[in-house]
């Protein structure tokens, strides 16, 4: 008989936590929107309650001029720290638009998660949402004027004089001039041309080649421009007025596409200073961080972390992106179907689409490489975020950092 209860109680302990878990996952797919419009309302609502909750909470938006759209805002909301000034966390969404999604529901995650008194005495608070509203909005990575922010952030405007000479090498295959025929004989077997490029160069180089960015083809894929974007100087001008009185800063900048599928990555550029790589290291104690030393990763040029530390020179910064993979492309042909979807798009952008149905074709593939639609990946990415930042909040907020 006490057997029998025992093993009753059990079952309905195991019956309680399976019910708890699933509402938990109902609550992160209910994070996630459809829509640009509704994402931006969505921030607004929460930071208005954030408003209402901590003193001197600053809400505001920043206006992105556009020829097509009057209604492109890139939205923020600045908690400061309650008690004593210290550390400042930056978190940012929709760098490159249509990842803009994904960034939403982890922003809300954050908000409903992790900013509590607790936290917030000591640790300043600023969301950046939706770095790219017309990204964003038109399901593009890059801006209206074709341009990637995170190959476009920079205070130096040297960069825009970079020659990236192994973009040039491949050029013709990345930048199709023609309409967009998906199921052209071409097109069916992209994958024989792009094995040829591999081949010449191998599949390191090509990535590092091909993802860097690029600053003198302003119809081409990962263009970072002539000149910062508007939000870029507007951004930074905002983040250099709140970080004034914080001397420790992380920001979080959040990523969908490259890497293995359902799996969250860590993947700053590579630090120089073994002092802040140890640091980081530190406060995302127990995760695997990729500094862009290995075979399956890249390093790029004029990326909005990279920004922050030299907007804030004498501060400490810990950069971090979040990139959650939706392709295996760290794989080769996961990399060759990445690339393939972006040429497509890029090609569809600028020359148009053959028919109807291949821009149908293509958008829906190029959507679901940087917004799955499969509630399994949503609920694997959201369950990764909670418990990584469950270590790396608590790390930052409590650890000493110089």
């Amino acid at each position: 008989m006490r057997i029998v209860t025992t093993l009753s109680i059990f079952w309905v302990i195991a019956c309680f936590l399976g019910a708890q878990n699933e509402a938990e996952k109902d609550q992160w797919l209910a994070l996630f929107e459809d829509n640009y419009e509704d994402c931006r309302q969505d921030f607004r609502q929460e930071a208005q309650t954030l408003q209402a909750k901590f003193n001197k909470v600053d809400v505001g938006s920043i206006h992105v001029p556009s020829e097509v759209d009057d209604d492109l805002t890139v939205d923020y909301c600045y908690i400061p720290a309650q008690q004593s000034a210290n550390k400042l966390l930056i978190v940012s969404s929709g760098i490159h638009g249509i990842e803009g999604f994904v960034g939403n529901a982890v922003m809300n995650l954050i908000i409903d998660e992790y900013l509590d008194d607790s936290f917030l005495q000591k640790t300043g608070v600023l969301l950046i949402h939706g770095m790219n509203p017309f990204g964003f909005k038109y399901s593009r990575r890059v801006t209206e004027n074709n341009v990637d922010l995170n190959r476009n952030s920079t205070t130096d405007r040297e960069l825009y004089k970079t020659i990236n000479t192994g973009y040039t090498s491949v050029y013709d295959l990345l930048n199709p001039g023609d309409p967009c025929n998906s199921r052209s004989l071409y097109n069916r077997f992209f994958v024989i041309s792009a094995v040829k490029e591999i081949l010449k160069a191998g599949m390191s180089a090509l990535r590092q080649a091909v993802l860097q960015g690029q600053y003198e083809y302003p119809e081409g894929l990962y263009f970072g421009g002539k000149q910062p974007e508007p939000q870029i100087i507007e951004v930074g001008m905002l983040i250099q007025k709140v970080a004034a009185k914080y001397e420790v800063l992380m920001n979080i900048d959040l990523h969908t596409g490259y890497g293995e599928r359902g799996k969250m990555h860590f993947f700053p550029n590579p630090i120089e200073d073994s002092l802040l790589k140890a640091t980081t290291e530190a406060v995302f104690e127990g995760y695997e961080i990729d500094w862009g030393d290995s075979d399956d990763f890249y390093t790029i040029t004029g990326d909005f972390s990279g920004y922050i530390t030299k907007l804030n020179p004498g501060k400490t910064h810990i950069p971090m992106t979040f990139e959650y993979g939706t392709l295996d492309s760290q794989k080769t042909m996961g990399s060759i179907k990445s690339i393939h979807n972006m040429i497509l798009e890029n090609q569809g952008s600028h020359h148009g689409f053959k028919k109807d149905k291949d821009q149908r074709r293509v958008l829906k593939r190029f959507t679901e490489m940087y917004y799955p639609s499969d509630p399994a990946w949503r609920i694997q990415i959201m369950q990764q975020t909670k418990e990584a930042l469950s270590i790396a909040l608590a790390n930052f907020a409590s650890r000493d950092i110089e």
